[in-house]
């Protein structure tokens, strides 16, 4: 068993009650009502009675008992260093197509760490295979009710799916998935498509076993993405994998949709859906809004250009102005994935009288990648596109590119630095409302 650690504050919210009490960052919570909580999950479990009583260390090193009355589910106003309190739960499979296998070496150590671990996917929806928990895990996510869980299946066949794994118990997936099943808890289903393994009848295999799952008042397996497999210039030759070309990303569209409409006759929903790289890839227009339905696999990439542009109309309406009172140009940059897409934006963007947006969609070098999405754009991307162009006044730079919580690229560099080198401001952008606001400023706060 692992060793749990103090839980480290790092914000105490203001007019909050742990504001009141005088809590400050640096200070960590030992336990609570006599227990230790091990994560996130078991901190909001243990917080939500009426009365509590924790064992504080504060930054001295000195321990604090503290009694806290409260309304049952108040929140204590507290955010904390990491979400895990013991030790990440890390992954012994061995799949080619390992993103963090496709790195180059000497980078920093977090970006080589493996999660599989289920309370990430709990609270934050990242994927896990199910092949690394301890029958205490299992115990754990039925008896705290843990769901939905995201899971990477890949294949149901279980030598296709331990082929890919590299792991025996790989093959137990189905059997797991009916687990799910007896304890009406939910799970979301991803499939990293890899053509010569897992395609063709295999996927078809696939997503209709998932689909037998997809019944009662509380499906088991409530949705499928398809996710294209990424390759990288750093990954292991002997890998058996080959890249995703136009025609095979046309052929994947085209039996998807053919499942999914017979899905959608079946249970009134898609139940499976295409990662927007697909369209991308093929050079076919992305689906219509409405086949979205709900957005359930929005953070894999389905529906999320579809539900940007959207988003982006709306806000547009109400925060563009007809025009600024100084003239202002600026680069927005993007993964060359994106680029016919956000065109409409760019356009909207320069109808304000002084305004000037251009979008600069790149591929990634770094990765030796022909078509990239945003969020793999590098700051030696940056500095091989675009050293000596001319930037205007700053570049509009999504955070999806950094680090979370840090202004650092995917390959170590700084924003400061990539700033400096470029010798422009660069304005790191998280969604509409930010990039709206940072093209129309008439101060820039980087």
């Amino acid at each position: 068993m692992s060793t749990i650690h103090p839980a480290q504050i790092t914000k105490v919210l203001p007019d909050s009650i742990a504001a009141e009490i005088g809590f400050e960052p640096g200070d960590a919570i030992v336990a609570i009502n006599g227990t230790k909580p091990r994560d996130l999950i078991d901190y909001q479990f243990l917080c939500a009675d009426e009365f509590l009583e924790l064992e504080v260390l504060d930054t001295a090193g000195k321990t604090h008992h503290i009694e806290i009355e409260k309304d049952y589910d108040e929140d204590l106003g507290l955010e904390f260093a990491t979400a895990l309190f013991d030790a990440l739960i890390q992954c012994n499979n061995r799949c080619p197509f390992c993103f963090i296998d496709q790195q180059p070496p000497g980078k920093r150590f977090s970006l080589y760490l493996k999660d599989d671990d289920y309370r990430l996917s709990f609270l934050y929806g990242s994927y896990l295979t199910l092949t690394n928990l301890s029958a205490r895990e299992w115990e754990r996510i039925e008896q705290m009710r843990l769901s939905p869980l995201f899971v990477s299946i890949h294949a149901t066949e279980p030598e296709i799916r331990i082929r890919l794994l590299k792991n025996q118990r790989a093959g137990q997936i189905l059997q797991q998935i009916k687990w799910f099943q007896d304890r009406r808890l939910q799970i979301h289903a991803q499939v990293v498509l890899c053509p010569g393994i897992n395609d063709g009848q295999h996927l078809e295999q696939t997503l209709k076993d998932l689909a037998s799952f997809h019944c009662g008042e509380v499906p088991a397996v409530a949705s499928v993405a398809v996710v294209p497999v990424g390759l990288t210039r750093f990954r292991p030759q002997e890998d058996e994998l080959i890249p995703v070309t136009r025609e095979k990303a046309q052929e994947v569209i085209s039996q998807v949709k053919t499942i999914s409409q017979e899905f959608r006759q079946k249970f009134g929903s898609g139940f499976a859906w295409l990662a927007d790289e697909w369209f991308l890839i093929a050079g076919e227009e992305l689906p219509g809004e409405a086949e979205y339905e709900e957005y359930p696999q929005i953070d894999n990439g389905v529906g999320s250009i579809r539900l940007f542009i959207k988003q982006f109309t709306s806000i547009a309406s109400e925060l563009l102005p007809a025009k600024l009172n100084y003239p202002k140009k600026l680069t927005w940059v993007v993964g060359n994935a994106v680029e016919k897409a956000f065109q409409p934006i760019v356009q909207r963007l320069n109808v304000v009288a002084g305004l000037q947006v251009n979008m600069e969609a790149l591929y990634s070098d770094y990765w030796g990648q022909n078509i990239t999405v945003t969020g793999l754009i590098t700051g030696h991307d940056l500095l091989f596109h675009l050293q000596g162009k001319d930037l205007g006044d700053g570049i509009l730079l999504p955070k999806v590119m950094l680090k979370h919580g840090e202004l650092v690229f995917l390959d170590d560099m700084s924003v400061a630095e990539v700033a400096q080198k470029l010798k422009t401001e660069i304005f790191p952008v998280a969604g509409i409302e930010e990039l709206i606001n940072t093209c129309i400023s008439e101060v820039f706060v980087a």
